[in-house]
């Protein structure tokens, strides 16, 4: 099988958890409160500030010249172009206090866990690391654009299901299959990295339920 294909199914129920999780299916059919979007728009704002350091690592420890490039470029977007569309993006929400915000546990955990693994492991689990993120939001917008019941989202799912973010996921996988590494570190990369994913969702869902912002 496939290397992309295998961990895929091997991290199968975390990513269905997912794609059925309430706060996505909210996303679809627009229910979501919007406090509970407010939250998780905080939170992937401290996120992308790490992920523009894991992407720099990437960068740092590839061993291929064109990998090299697609990492640093992929962190010059994150850190110059897409979190300045996240901030206007935010705006519209009514967000607008996001340097003042607290890094909450789920989005730490998640953060650790993928700087730790581009730090110490080898590049085929950062690889397999940053690759649910990637992937997983391609497929949870493309599922969604498919599905979804209502248009108070729309923004949301028209950026995560569009060309630009599927050539991305496709990127994703193809490294996968073409990265020399362990398999069994691989998947368990990938496993734990969909798991922060799913926790992820999770901590959006109770925590902009429970805390009023």
């Amino acid at each position: 099988m496939i290397r992309s294909l295998a961990l895929r199914d091997a991290a199968a129920p975390l990513w269905e958890a997912s794609l059925t999780h309430p706060f996505v299916r909210g996303i679809g059919d627009g229910t979501l409160d919007e406090r509970v979007f407010q939250w998780y728009i905080r939170q992937d704002y401290l996120f992308l500030i790490d992920y523009g350091r894991l992407l720099s690592l990437g960068a740092a420890r590839a061993p291929r010249l064109s990998w090299m490039r697609r990492f640093a470029g992929l962190s010059l977007a994150v850190l110059e172009t897409e979190m300045d569309l996240h901030r206007s993006f935010a705006a519209k929400w009514g967000v607008t206090d996001l340097e003042a915000t607290a890094l909450e546990p789920a989005t730490a955990a998640y953060t650790d866990f993928l700087l730790r693994t581009a730090s110490l492991g080898d590049f085929s689990e950062l690889a397999a690391a940053v690759a649910p993120c990637m992937w997983g939001y391609a497929e949870i917008g493309t599922s969604l654009a498919a599905s979804a019941t209502s248009d108070r989202y729309r923004e949301w799912i028209d950026m995560y299901a569009g060309e630009e973010f599927g050539e991305l996921a496709d990127w994703s996988r193809e490294l996968l299959d073409e990265v020399d590494g362990d398999p069994s570190q691989m998947e368990a990369a990938f496993v734990a990295s969909s798991r922060h994913e799913l926790a992820f969702w999770e901590a959006a869902w109770v925590g902009g339920r429970s805390d009023g912002a």
